[in-house]
């Protein structure tokens, strides 16, 4: 993002995003692997573990956000949400091929 004068322009990066990349690549149009994959940023490895997560100074105690981890990048993603106290828990991925994205 660089800022002139009153105006925000916003730069995308690769693939069209403004920043970073979804955690599932699932968008019509999108060339790519239709499987879950780490929401690191960079990493295209399958998700192997679910990291459920809030902030809140701006959620409600019960909402979550959800962020997929390969099995190298799940001690980084953690301490990174744990450090800001956002980590509510990780749980082994196992999505039903049918489950709901949000």
């Amino acid at each position: 993002m660089r800022r002139t004068g009153k105006r925000v322009t916003f730069s995308t990066s690769p693939g069209g995003f403004p920043r970073g990349r979804p955690a599932l690549n699932i968008l019509e149009g999108v060339d790519g692997p239709s499987y879950a994959q780490c929401s690191s940023k960079g990493c295209r490895a399958s998700a192997s573990w679910t990291l459920r997560w809030n902030n809140p100074k701006l959620h409600t105690p019960d909402y979550r956000k959800t962020w997929l981890a390969c099995d190298d990048h799940r001690p980084t993603l953690g301490q990174f949400l744990e450090m800001r106290g956002f980590l509510r828990e990780v749980t082994p991925f196992g999505a039903a091929p049918d489950a709901p994205i949000s």
